[in-house]
């Protein structure tokens, strides 16, 4: 029996899944807290209406994913992935160049819909079919891509915006997005492991499986009603809001402490720290191992975290502990989601799972950042017992559904 392994074309294909992540979340999540800024400075629009712009992305791309699925068996992920990348294009440019508030919500449609086929469930969608057995690790760092999307363009887009502007920033950024992306889909997207006579994990097509069958139920039509798939999107839901909510005012919090550049160094520390956890739950996670275990594990770690950055005051050490912890789980919430469904569903469910649960997230974690403010002007440190809150929650509804078999 002949084996594939060295030299697999499915890492290959992580490496370029890793490529989009940076591209996904630098443009589509990281990116719009500075576009933002820079449509409110550079046309003196109002804050909240430009702050509906950045929910409106995020419920267009959410609508979007949850077809992500039906749009990868109809089309592809390649052809899918290169139709993103002009879409992303299309509404950075709309960013950039809108006249009229209408423009600037019409641009959001498509920024919404090319970052949908970038993120957690497209990232899936490209790693699953080439691993089972070690698909934890592989689907960790596509994922890594993720963290540094957002080391790399965070300062990258104020840098730009700064320097040339936000209209030829949208166009030079917008180009090599799309010839990047058109290019690695061709070339790593487009292939099956059957095209390459394989199967999963590089072994040859004909190879016995070396993870046992596992006897799950189908979906079914309504999956709402099965108890794994609804206390998943719970946890995945109730988790990012708090996520994103707290990621969304943490510099502002830190920065009458730690100083503008303090907060900074803080906020990259915590995308550090999500690499670092990322990592270790990938190698942690062994075949069989509980992985709604690991998940609940995570939300607690962050919880702790929460903790400390509500009680520590003005004493900077807390400060910088609450941030290291936080970011311990801050790349495994969109990590663990689509491990979780390979171990709770059929191969040909998962993906349709993982597509429906990040679409519930986004809708929900769209309107956090204005939850979380309005939290900020009752007290500052109301946020972090909120989002502890959520994170509790998300340790009850993920542990629900160990076990199940449906409704």
């Amino acid at each position: 029996m002949r084996s594939t392994r060295e030299g697999f074309f499915g890492w290959r294909v992580v490496a370029a899944a890793f490529a989009v992540a940076v591209f996904g979340w630098g443009f589509g999540f990281y990116g719009p807290p500075v576009f933002l800024h820079a449509v409110e400075a550079g046309r003196g629009w109002p804050l909240w209406l430009v702050s509906a712009a950045v929910t409106c992305h995020f419920l267009a791309g959410a609508a979007v994913v949850a077809r992500l699925a039906a749009l990868h068996r109809r089309f592809g992920v390649a052809a899918v992935t290169r139709g993103g990348a002009v879409l992303a294009a299309a509404g950075l440019l709309g960013w950039a160049f809108a006249a009229e508030p209408w423009q600037l919500f019409l641009a959001t449609l498509f920024s919404g819909a090319g970052w949908a086929t970038m993120g957690a469930a497209a990232i899936s969608a490209m790693v699953a079919p080439w691993f089972t057995q070690r698909r934890p690790a592989a689907i960790g760092a596509a994922f890594n891509g993720a963290s540094v999307g957002g080391v790399v363009f965070s300062p990258l887009w104020v840098a730009l915006i700064g320097w040339i502007g936000f209209g030829a920033t949208a166009v030079l950024v917008g180009a090599v997005m799309v010839a990047v992306l058109w290019w690695l889909s061709g070339r790593y997207l487009a292939a099956t492991p059957a095209a390459l006579g394989l199967a999963p994990d590089g072994l040859a097509a004909d190879a016995p499986s070396v993870v046992p069958s596992r006897p799950v139920a189908a979906l079914g039509g309504a999956p709402w009603r099965d108890r794994r798939f609804a206390t998943l999107a719970a946890a995945n839901a109730l988790g990012l809001f708090a996520q994103i909510g707290l990621v969304a005012h943490l510099v502002s919090h830190l920065a009458p402490v730690l100083g503008a550049q303090g907060a900074g160094f803080a906020m990259g520390m915590a995308t550090a720290c999500a690499i670092a956890g990322r990592s270790l739950i990938a190698r942690l996670l062994r075949p069989g191992a509980d992985r709604r275990r690991a998940a609940a594990s995570n939300y607690l770690v962050q919880v702790a975290g929460m903790a400390l950055l509500a009680l520590a005051g003005g004493e900077e050490w807390l400060l910088l502990a609450g941030v290291a912890l936080f970011g311990l789980g801050l790349g495994n919430a969109t990590s663990l989601t689509p491990l979780i469904a390979q171990q709770d569903f059929s191969d040909r469910d998962a993906a349709r799972v993982v597509a429906l649960v990040v679409a519930v997230g986004q809708a929900g974690y769209a309107f956090a950042p204005a939850a979380f403010g309005l939290l900020r002007e009752v007290d500052g440190g109301a946020m972090f017992w909120v989002a502890a809150v959520c994170q509790a929650a998300a340790v009850v509804a993920v542990l629900a559904g160990r076990g199940g078999r449906g409704s």
